[in-house]
């Protein structure tokens, strides 16, 4: 049996800012529990629902060192939907209403997280052969396993694996300060250490000290290697790549399911949607004040509202897509204020068409997914992405650009051949974008069974966790053999 443990700042149920939540809690659910025990360690937030806050049970406690205090860690057990959950406790640090926000507070609060982790570890019971750490916030936890831990019997043949999740956020902060928190030796903010441009670098401290590094698509493994979307760290990511890999995420397939989900008006199957789907639109359309009619081509996005989601060139060309009657947009997310109010000004301009919602809501993305023909997700950088893999499932027809993970998960259509997932095009560029669109609206309106032909392939597509598990499981097997 081998023994794994997910150390990460989020995981649904308990906490969700990103798709980080949705590896970290949905993942571990689909390993092969014969052979794996794979468990999960996360901070007890305060913004963690009470109901289960109630349900966890206390291990114990014990205190810690970081900066010049002494800090109290108190240790939280509770089972999930099969997973055991451990959680780390400190009010000083988890209060709040959101898990995070503040850098200059989060970089003492995930060094206070990544000692305080790995000193809880014996209390639980459970030794394991891998710790598998997730973005800039688990950074320090590879870096402590070297320093510190090594030198304990407990710990000294542990390995970790650091994956990236978006390598833009690396918890970048000034040099003293993080010396001053941490309690690392000077030796380690070196150039080929923790030391990046000046300051200390949560994320290249993990990058260099992990055994293993995974990022969320092959492309974007590739990608990050060169300096465009490499953000300052494509050398180490060079060095390194003999112990990088690209692992696609998955989404949970019961939980994104158009046949049983509840959020929607009307299931569907890959067998029925011609006769069903539909209706998911009329009734998206009646809820929120669009024109109605079953043959108008609606195109979805939901999104976090920022540069990197490709919207300043929905932006460029947002009167061009939307001048002609035959289209409407629904969009859903909150980021950038320019971003809320374009959208909010199209939907004055060309009410009846576009429909800006800026809040967020599970059960509205749901609707999103099931009711669009077609789902717009033209991204700068996409290291994973989950929407084009839920609009897949839901028989939504990704646009997508040739990026990361949209590279990886959606066939471009090709209508001589009569294959292909979805709609791509290569550059970053807003009209290329915008024939992309027309294009998938010129076969939707003009080519009836080839659009229907597309959408029963992306049903077929499978993106559930277990393809992606069986390669995490390969990766700890070789690790730890």
């Amino acid at each position: 049996m081998k023994n794994i443990l997910f150390i990460a700042s989020e995981a649904v149920p308990f906490i969700k800012t990103g798709g980080l939540a949705d590896v970290c809690g949905s993942l571990p659910k689909y390993f092969n529990k014969d052979e794996y025990d794979v468990r999960v360690m996360l901070p007890k937030y305060l913004a963690i629902n009470e109901k289960y806050r109630n349900e966890m049970r206390y291990i114990g406690n014990f205190s810690i060192d970081l900066a010049w205090r002494n800090q109290y860690v108190g240790l939280f057990e509770m089972d999930y939907d099969g997973v055991k959950f451990y959680f780390i406790d400190n009010e000083y640090y988890f209060a709040g209403n959101k898990p995070y926000g503040n850098i200059y507070e989060d970089i003492e609060k995930f060094a206070f997280f990544s000692k305080a982790a790995l000193s809880a570890i014996p209390l639980t019971g459970f030794k394991p052969d891998v710790v598998h750490c997730h973005d800039w916030q688990t950074g320090l936890i590879p870096v402590y396993l070297k320093e510190r831990f090594s030198q304990g019997e407990f710990y000294k043949d542990i390995k970790s694996v650091m994956t990236i999740h978006n390598l833009k956020f690396q918890g970048v902060w000034d040099l003293k300060a993080v010396k001053d928190i941490t309690g690392l030796d000077d030796s380690y903010f070196t150039q080929d250490k923790l030391e990046a441009y000046g300051d200390a670098n949560y994320l290249k401290g993990g990058l260099v000290y992990a055994d293993y590094i995974t990022t969320v698509s092959d492309s974007y493994a590739q990608e990050i290697k060169m300096p465009f979307y490499g953000e300052g760290l494509d050398g180490l990511i060079n060095a390194r790549s003999n112990s990088l890999m690209g692992i696609v995420n998955g989404i949970d397939y019961d939980e994104y399911n158009p046949e049983t989900d509840t959020r929607i008006l009307k299931n569907y199957n890959q067998i029925n949607f011609r006769k069903e789907k539909y209706k998911n639109k009329v009734a998206l359309q009646k809820e929120l004040g669009l024109e109605v009619g079953k043959e108008k081509f609606m195109v979805g996005i939901v999104s976090r509202l920022t540069d990197q989601k490709g919207l300043d060139l929905v932006q460029y060309v947002m009167d061009e897509m939307c001048c002609h009657d035959d289209i409407q947009l629904v969009v859903l997310g909150t980021g950038e204020e320019r971003y809320e109010n374009m959208f909010r000004h199209f939907e004055w301009k060309y009410n009846g068409r576009v429909s800006a919602n800026i809040f967020y809501s599970e059960d509205l993305s749901h609707k999103i997914y099931a009711a669009c023909d077609a789902f717009l997700m033209p991204s700068l950088f996409e290291p994973c992405g989950l929407s084009q893999l839920m609009s897949l499932r839901y028989g939504t027809v990704p646009i997508v650009r040739e990026t990361g993970g949209l590279r990886d998960t959606v066939e471009p259509y090709n209508e001589y051949e009569s294959t292909g997932t979805g709609f791509s095009f290569a550059n970053y560029n807003a009209h290329e974008m915008l024939n992309a669109v027309q294009y998938a609206k010129y076969v939707f309106y003009n080519k009836k069974r080839e659009w229907n032909k597309i959408v029963d392939r992306a049903m077929l597509a499978d993106f559930s966790w277990n393809v992606s598990a069986r390669k995490y499981e390969n990766l700890y097997s070789n690790l730890t053999e």
